[in-house]
């Protein structure tokens, strides 16, 4: 990298630091304070309650405060990343960093606390002190030794986790890399040599975890600055690198790592050079991680050693041991079943729970946050990327299974199966809300056929389909490319063995595929030339012959192209007098819980009769996910004060409402914040026909829909489910190009829900 390109990486990290506020945390209030009423209970008199019950019983301070979700990530600034001793308050970006981190990835709150005194037992005591504050102490950056004393007096004196990064973050990290690498080599922990530099806390920390992983004491040679850890050595050692000494006249690392079959670095730059490589074992396990430079850049260790196993600290290389990956999970999991401690049962399950993650098929949303990379289980990839939503569920539930069946859990769960659908809810947005349409999606093997079968959303979405559905997928697209795209992307299923296939260039139903068709159409100016062309070309009207022939259940299709385009041959081959499309409704999903959206694609400009029917659908569909609808009609006019325009329809398709028997509430025409805010609707509208916020918006024109829906998830982070293509009895939904690999899965789950019709 050149002095130009280092200098613009400065700078924007300097501005990402300086703005739009200082630093990368704040503090924000949990619980409303608007008026005299809210303060009483915050303050006095209504706080002191909380203080009498916790009291009276110290663990209801997990109910009534913070504490139970709250880290103090602790630093002297004695050894902070390669920077060295830097001292508390310069090490504060990096701890802020810690805390942010334990937020995205856990949700877990955190107070960065940096400690001016570099007295390990001095340290000690300050730590203990912080005990009625924090659910677990994570302690960062302290150097070794010290970092051993501060980590054995806290963990002897408090009842909460105390947790050293460092050491044991790295450790799990390189455990989790080390099972999985050695999986791909063939080899067992038992049966290996290593060979190690770096005598300090993470690498004393990552062979202690190896040891419990198998490995022999016997076959550990670790070497430090002064060359190897031997028997009778005086300079420069501690008990923890005397565990390790060998009875043994060899000095150097080049003497060592003889038949090694794994290098361990947590050292330096050039410390490992391609000589030495070539002294190491067959199908070599390099993980060489001191940063910013390894101990040997992976393109000259495998210029020796072609199939060598290689991992780094960096993120431009693969495999790179990012602790990232590993404490926002342990401390989930601790702090959820109340855990005194983390202990190696604890550890070992996290280790086991990340390498077992990446052998499993990628997921979605890794593969879209690391568009371009490789994430197939392999040599290149041994530990999931962090990025991977299922780390929390995975990784979190082993921790409080093994904090509960060791005796450390102070608050045991009853249904673990539970806890990980609430920690999948906290990452997935639509999980909680899809539950219910779930659950009734896997009463029914329903047959769902995909109409854009070669999609890599598709494909992931048909992998998730089947490992967490009982529904069928039908893909429409090439064999060959379907295979070849699956065996890329690393996902297990394959034509015809896992999902049907309908190839449109040569598929043995082609003859009645297009005669149905033409049957359908043959009075609407469709000749039989026009229908063979359509069958060999539209997957959209193959798939919704499939489903009119009854060899499919639901169509799936819109991953691209406009909708109203695929609309025409939904409504061409499965409408009829009964079974209309009666408009799209996107359910968005916002921190404040679900809104619903009409029409947002079908009628550019409904009718009264369409608003209605739009209404009464939402309403229903709204039910489907646990929600009593409230509906509201929205206009520019506000409850008649226009004549014309959309308001009229507005009111006529709230008298045909009236005219019907209907069970949900509705109001209306009216402006978006009338309903959204029942304050302000009171005071517009005295007495009105709706109570509280509405959470279905019915537009009366598309373009209204259509924008607030996408300024919703665009510039509010909504989630979109939807777009659900309404009046079609579920024989059909049409999506839209930006929907992702679980939006389709959840559009799965709805077309999988055994229904007659619906609105």
């Amino acid at each position: 990298m050149t002095d130009s390109q280092n200098e613009t990486l400065r700078q924007a990290a300097l501005l990402y630091h300086e703005h739009p506020k200082p630093g990368k945390l704040e503090i924000r209030a949990t619980k409303p304070l608007a008026n005299g009423r809210d303060l009483a209970r915050a303050y006095s008199p209504g706080v002191a309650e909380a203080c009498l019950e916790i009291k009276a019983n110290p663990a209801d301070a997990s109910r009534y405060t913070a504490r139970g979700n709250l880290v103090a990530v602790v630093s002297n600034g004695t050894a902070v990343l390669g920077l060295g001793n830097i001292g508390a308050l310069a090490s504060k970006p990096v701890m802020e960093g810690k805390a942010v981190l334990f937020k995205k990835f856990a949700n877990i709150d955190c107070f960065d606390i940096e400690v001016n005194e570099s007295d390990p037992e001095k340290l000690a005591e300050i730590v203990c002190a912080l005990e009625p504050t924090f659910g677990a102490i994570n302690l960062e950056d302290i150097k070794a030794p010290d970092c051993f004393i501060v980590e054995k007096i806290c963990r002897e004196r408090m009842g909460i986790p105390v947790f050293h990064d460092d050491q044991h973050g790295t450790a799990i990290v390189v455990g989790a890399a080390a099972t999985n690498a050695l999986h791909v080599a063939g080899k067992r922990f038992e049966d290996i040599k290593i060979a190690s530099t770096g005598g300090g806390a993470a690498g004393i920390a990552c062979l202690n975890l190896l040891l419990k992983l198998g490995v022999k004491r016997e076959n550990v040679w670790l070497c430090d600055i002064h060359g190897l850890v031997y028997e009778g050595r005086d300079v420069d050692m501690n008990p923890q690198k005397a565990a390790f000494a060998q009875k043994s006249d060899k000095r150097t690392l080049e003497e060592v790592i003889e038949g090694a079959d794994l290098f361990l670095g947590l050292s330096g730059p050039g410390v490992l050079s391609p000589t030495l490589v070539q002294k190491m074992a067959e199908r070599p396990i390099i993980f060489a991680l001191a940063n910013p430079t390894p101990e040997i850049m992976p393109d000259l260790a495998r210029e020796v050693a072609p199939d060598a196993i290689i991992a780094t600290g960096r993120s431009d290389f693969p495999n790179q041991v990012n602790n990232v990956l590993c404490f926002p999970f342990i401390f989930r999991g601790a702090l959820d079943v109340g855990a005194t401690e983390i202990n190696d049962a604890m550890q070992i399950a996290c280790v086991e729970g990340i390498a077992e993650l990446a052998r499993a098929t990628t997921s979605a949303e890794a593969a879209a946050a690391y568009q371009g990379e490789r994430l197939t289980f392999g040599e290149d990839y041994l530990i999931p990327k962090p990025f991977d939503p299922r780390l929390s569920g995975v990784v979190s539930t082993a921790v409080a299974k093994a904090a509960m069946e060791t005796g450390v859990a102070t608050r045991p769960m009853e249904d673990l199966k539970a806890y990980r659908a609430k920690l999948d809810a906290s990452v997935y947005k639509s999980a909680l809300l899809m539950r219910p349409v779930f659950e009734a999606a896997a009463q029914d093997a329903r047959r769902i056929v995909f109409a854009e079968g070669e999609d890599e959303r598709v494909l992931r979405a048909a992998q998730a389909i089947l490992e967490e559905t009982s529904e069928q997928p039908i893909l429409i697209g090439r064999p060959n490319v379907i295979e070849q795209r699956c065996e890329r992307l690393g996902l297990d299923i394959r034509p015809d063995r896992d999902v049907n296939i309908v190839n449109p260039e040569n598929d043995p139903r082609y003859r009645d595929y297009w005669g149905s068709y033409h049957e359908l159409m043959q009075r609407r100016g469709v000749t039989p030339d026009l229908a063979k062309a359509i069958m060999r070309t539209n997957t959209t009207a193959i798939g919704a012959v499939m489903v009119h022939r009854g060899e499919a259940d639901s169509l799936l299709c819109g991953t691209f192209g406009e909708y109203r385009w695929h609309l025409n041959y939904v409504a061409q081959v499965l409408g009829n007098k009964t079974m209309q499309p009666q408009g799209a409704l996107s359910m968005m999903i916002l921190e404040e819980g679900p809104l619903f959206i009409a029409d947002t694609h079908v009628w550019s400009l409904p009718s009264p009769e369409q608003l209605a029917h739009a209404a009464i659908g939402a309403a229903r569909h709204a039910r489907r996910f646990g929600v009593e609808p409230r509906v509201a009609l929205c206009s520019q006019s506000q409850f008649g004060n226009q004549a014309e325009g959309s308001g009229k329809r507005l009111r006529e398709a709230i008298a045909i409402l009236d005219s019907l028997e209907t069970d949900f509430q509705y109001e209306g025409e009216m402006n978006v914040d009338a309903a959204l805010d029942p304050d302000l609707r009171e005071r517009l509208l005295p007495g009105g026909r709706m109570e509280g916020a509405a959470n279905v918006l019915i537009f009366g024109h598309a373009d209204a829909a259509s924008a607030t829906r996408n300024i919703l998830k665009m510039k509010a982070g909504g989630l979109e489910v939807g777009p659900i293509l309404m009046g079609m009895g579920n024989r059909a939904h049409i999506v839209t190009p930006g929907v992702t690999a679980r939006g389709l899965l959840n559009m799965a789950a709805i077309a999988g829900t055994p229904v007659t019709h619906y609105g």
